[in-house]
């Protein structure tokens, strides 16, 4: 089939394990044109090839894995790949951008990505090596935990598995390649709901770039640009994300004690800092990557990896836990039986206050850490109570009561981040096409109490326009096989280098609050922005046009995660995951966090506009306008 542009294989395997059948799948440039790669492509296929109300745990559901243009290239923090599926967790749309190896491996084996359908009699493994696939038996490895599973599948293959916990079909369990987690949603039950175990992949082939010369230059150019930026060059390589636990401890946004407070008194001792002079062996990056923001620590005299900042947040203050050590190791276990930390964190802090409010006499207790290693366990395998827990928040509120600080959204466990302290990432919530989740909901605490510069996190100025953009850039950086870290660059680090007490600091801050009218002129008429030089903004689209050819502007660019998000909704509202679910728990809208007034989410302020920037109807859903405007259909 090919393609006419570079950064792609130009092939699409439609595998069914019912039938042990492989056959072509058809990706066209026009496709490509309009959603370049990765999820933007996977849900166009996702909302094509399934049918209204399929079940997320069917031999009808689909599992689609595949890349972006960028991925494999040798271009910075591109070892990316995207799974997306129907949640089993939210019944919605699911896309998770993994930072495992097993997307490169993909390219090299001669293909773009592949889509999963059906189920296998017995456990099984796929195998594809330079574009030929094998169904492997699987009945060996089924029942070993992620890394057993992976040391047991070829040495040089790209490589993405399930634990026990993928297996027992938990609502959200992940998927693991290279110690890297798929790990929202519940990727890793609609595997095992497969009978799929692994899936491998290995080859020869080489990604054709348009423009090989010029793509190395600008390649020296980004990486220097990564390497010599405070938050790429210093803060990620020195603490990774657990950077962030003090500076949102120090705003307000640090979910305490099932996320009823934003501050937690003994954070300093499971922050980013801490662990640096504790527990740290090394850091470590994916494939291609310049900023290595992994942790390497020690748990048991073994070298595994480190947690995350949404791990230390969720393990730690939500269930009033300052054990850095134990976190470590509850991390490691997780990964081991295939579980997100995320969820687990939040429905641990969840049936703690139901056990202290007397809902729910279930034993776990907030600073309570004995026992929890082996809950994780009996959560994987649904034994006793860990097959309630494995159930997620959601439907624990809907048994035990407690639904106003039941802390999801759209059935998906909120991240660490307290949002009554940053207004606009409580939007971002509310919003999010797969639920809860701070990358799909842009991230704004980045710039409202956690960045280097930030506007006023509970003032509502600006916040549905700033939202709907940010949304719009990581989708962007996401559909084309990048790291979402590369969006730290977008503030000059001139700009970091200011004093944020100092008088042009607080100018550009305030600033910020004025700038919607603008949000919303750039996101309604994008090409206003083919006269920016990509450079000035963001690496990603003159990259893309080196890649592929295409004339990639930033407005160009913009717009691929516009479509993103839209596909989204068109098939969330076709999936009955309408505007009604675009809510928060009461605790977010209707409690004060502290004794301001305004420390709590404005949601029914703030939607409205929202909405209207995003160019969906006063439902949430996508106007016929909007959608002939970029060029998409239903």
């Amino acid at each position: 089939m090919g393609s006419k542009y570079g950064g792609y294989m130009g092939r699409f395997l439609d595998i069914d394990l019912t039938t042990s059948s492989v056959k072509e799948y058809e990706v066209t440039d026009e496709v490509r044109e309009l959603y370049l790669g990765s999820k933007g492509i996977a849900t166009r296929i996702l909302y094509d090839s399934t049918p209204q109300g399929v079940d997320p745990l069917g031999p009808d559901n689909i599992l689609i894995v595949n890349t972006g243009p960028l991925t494999a290239t040798n271009a910075p923090c591109t070892s990316r790949f995207n799974v997306t599926t129907k949640s089993p967790l939210t019944g919605a749309a699911l896309s998770c951008n993994c930072g495992g190896n097993v997307g490169i491996h993909l390219k090299k084996a001669g293909l773009d990505g592949v889509i999963i359908r059906g189920k296998a009699d017995s456990p099984t493994w796929i195998h594809i090596e330079n574009g030929a696939v094998e169904f492997r038996d699987a009945s060996d490895l089924w029942g070993l935990d992620t890394e057993e599973t992976e040391a047991r599948l070829p040495k040089k293959a790209g490589k993405m598995v399930i634990g026990p916990a993928g297996e027992n079909l938990v609502l959200y369990s992940c998927i693991i390649s290279n110690e890297r987690a798929a790990g929202r949603g519940g990727a890793g039950a609609v595997m095992g709901s497969k009978n799929l175990k692994a899936l491998t992949a290995t080859g020869k082939e080489k990604v054709p770039i348009a423009n090989p010369e010029r793509f190395k230059k600008d390649v020296k150019k980004w990486v220097k640009i990564l390497q010599e930026h405070p938050s790429t060059g210093e803060m990620m390589p020195s603490f990774g994300t657990a950077a962030f636990v003090n500076r949102c401890n120090a705003t307000n946004t640090m979910p305490t004690h099932n996320f009823k407070r934003g501050t937690f008194d003994k954070a300093e001792a499971v922050s980013g800092e801490t662990l640096a002079e504790t527990l740290l062996t090394k850091n470590f990056g994916c494939l291609s990557c310049v900023i290595k923001c992994g942790r390497r620590v020690n748990v048991d005299g073994k070298d595994v990896k480190g947690p995350e900042y949404e791990t230390l947040g969720l393990l730690g203050p939500n269930i009033e836990n300052a054990d850095l050590a134990k976190i470590c190791e509850w991390n490691y276990k997780a990964d081991l039986m295939g579980l997100d930390t995320i969820s687990l964190g939040n429905t641990l802090g969840f049936a703690m206050e139901l056990n202290e409010k007397g809902l729910w006499d279930n034993g776990l207790e907030f600073g309570k850490v004995d026992g929890i290693t082996e809950l994780i366990e009996d959560i994987s395998y649904k034994k006793g109570l860990g097959a309630e827990l494995a159930e997620g928040v959601k439907r624990l509120s809907e048994k035990y009561g407690g639904t106003e600080f039941a802390m999801h959204a759209k059935g998906m466990e909120l991240p660490s981040y307290e949002p009554r302290g940053a207004v606009g990432h409580g939007l971002g919530y509310a919003v999010s096409n797969r639920g809860g989740c701070h990358l799909a909901g842009g991230y704004m605490v980045y710039v409202e109490s956690n960045g280097p510069l930030t506007m006023d996190p509970l003032t509502t100025h600006a916040k549905p326009q700033f939202t709907a953009f940010m949304q719009t850039l990581l989708d962007s950086i996401s559909v084309a096989g990048s790291c979402n870290f590369t969006a730290f660059t977008v503030f000059p680090r001139q700009v970091l280098a200011l004093s944020p007490t100092g008088v042009i600091a607080r100018i550009v801050t305030k600033s910020m609050e004025f700038l919607g009218p603008s949000l919303s002129i750039m996101l309604k008429y994008p090409g206003l922005l083919a006269v920016v030089p990509p450079m000035l903004l963001m690496q990603h689209p003159r990259i893309l046009t080196d890649i592929t050819g295409m004339k990639v502007t930033f407005g160009k660019y913009i717009q691929f995660g516009q479509r993103s998000y839209l596909i989204e909704r068109l098939y969330n509202q076709r999936e009955g995951v309408t505007g009604e679910q675009d809510t928060l728990p009461r605790r977010l809208t209707d409690e004060q966090q502290t004794s301001d007034p305004k420390s709590k989410v404005p949601l029914s302020k703030l939607l409205p506009a929202y909405y209207r920037v995003r160019g969906l109807d006063s439902r949430g859903a996508p106007t016929v306008k909007t959608l002939e405007r970029l060029g998409m259909r239903a």
